[in-house]
């Protein structure tokens, strides 16, 4: 579920402001749905791994606020298990600046 949260967040990036207020709204409403349903079929492993991405979001914040300049290793380690584990082309051939922006749209 987190793959495809941060794949949406990527879309939006992407596309620009324009369409990602209407573009949120009904994935937020479908991903609502589908939650109840998924969450007795996701692993213990699936959320640990969703879980190093949730927690490199302040390393993200800082990453583009300093435009790049501060690295943390919660981020480092985020980027890397996504690109390592996204069957998504867009996710793996992002730049570090792209996945630190969705990782903060989540």
């Amino acid at each position: 579920m987190l793959r495809s949260a941060l794949f949406c967040a990527l879309f939006i990036l992407a596309t620009g402001p324009s369409l990602a207020s209407s573009f949120a709204g009904t994935t937020a409403g479908s991903a609502a749905g589908g939650s109840s349903a998924s969450t007795g079929a996701t692993s213990g492993s699936t959320s640990g791994n969703d879980k190093v991405v949730l927690q490199a979001r302040e390393d993200a914040a800082g990453f583009v606020a300093s435009d790049g300049r501060i690295r943390g290793a919660r981020l480092e380690s985020a980027l890397r298990h996504l690109r390592e584990t996204s069957s998504d082309a867009a996710v793996r051939e992002a730049s570090d600046m792209a996945l630190a922006r969705a990782i903060l749209a989540l």
